[in-house]
């Protein structure tokens, strides 16, 4: 049965409320950036998905990797990565993603991917080559990996979080009722249980997770996934701004304001998440160094 509370996926885009304008940064070091990660072969999340903070983190020459290739075997709503059948493995692309980390001066590396169904592992071997070659030439570096359900398999799981990130962040993306029509192919309590099983065989590992707020999600349901967050012990809370990437995708429902944002980052405190991240512009990876610089230690150990 449709949902009522969504609009038709052909709607034409939404006119953007006002708050949600940004000043174009000076573009060389942006140009640096792209010529390294076009050198080097690499994918990148922030183009990819279109992300509005491009511009803004390049030109701190920030960037977040999307490994094994830009052709991802789900058909998420809210996403503009495309689908279809991947092409095989890049061998070397664990280590390009290390140098190009290394040739960046990155203190802290975030690596994503796209959904590898395909994949008898579902790529998490990839994922746990990408942070070993990471660990060898930056050993002192934070890394941070944005992960895919890997269809809730604990073996695939477990090889990721066996590799030794800093923090394993999966997201939820919305709520529970939304799912269907958002993340076709994946389960809310599948994420939940994944997020639990990282925290309770890595305890020393932050978790982390978000969601995109404006998809037609009541406060009431919103709040409810806060807390099932907090059930599993997750540290780090992401909450964004849903911005529909392109007329293929969703569209939005309502532009949150930025002093709603500021009451859910209240409220993420209040349930117990050890750093919360809510605005607008949020997004998993966006400022992810000074999120993690919000906890205050390098050791997952001990929350709640």
């Amino acid at each position: 049965m449709k949902d009522p509370s969504l609009k038709a996926p052909g709607a034409p885009r939404e006119r953007l409320a006002p708050w949600l304008k940004k000043r174009l940064p000076p573009q060389d070091t942006v140009q640096q950036v792209r010529k390294l990660v076009d050198g080097l072969e690499l994918n990148t999340v922030c183009q990819s998905a279109r992300c509005p903070n491009l511009n803004e983190c390049w030109s701190r020459k920030a960037a977040t990797f999307m490994i094994m290739g830009d052709i991802c075997t789900r058909t998420c709503r809210f996403c503009t990565v495309p689908k279809g059948k991947p092409l095989a493995l890049d061998e070397r692309e664990p280590e390009h993603v290390a140098e190009a980390a290394e040739r960046l001066g990155l203190r802290h590396v975030v690596v994503t991917s796209v959904d590898r169904d395909d994949l008898p592992d579902q790529g998490a071997g990839h994922f746990a080559s990408t942070i070993r070659s990471i660990r060898s030439r930056l050993p002192e570096s934070v890394v941070e990996v944005l992960t895919p359900d890997f269809r809730g398999d604990h073996t695939c799981i477990d090889i990721v979080a066996d590799a030794g990130p800093d923090i394993f962040n999966h997201n939820l993306e919305t709520i529970p009722r939304l799912y269907r029509r958002v993340r076709p192919g994946a389960s809310y309590e599948g994420s939940l249980e994944l997020l639990r099983r990282v925290k309770e065989r890595r305890p020393e590992q932050f978790t982390k997770s978000g969601l995109m707020l404006g998809l037609g999600e009541s406060a009431e349901e919103l709040d409810q996934v806060l807390q099932d967050l907090r059930a599993v012990n997750v540290d780090i809370l992401t909450l964004g701004q849903y911005l529909r990437p392109s007329l293929a995708q969703l569209p939005v429902e309502r532009f949150i304001p930025p002093d709603e944002f500021a009451r859910w980052e209240a409220r993420g405190r209040e349930l117990g998440f050890r750093a919360v991240a809510s605005g607008p512009f949020v997004r998993s990876s966006y400022n992810a160094d000074e999120v993690y610089e919000a906890l205050g230690t390098r050791s997952g150990a001990g929350s709640r």
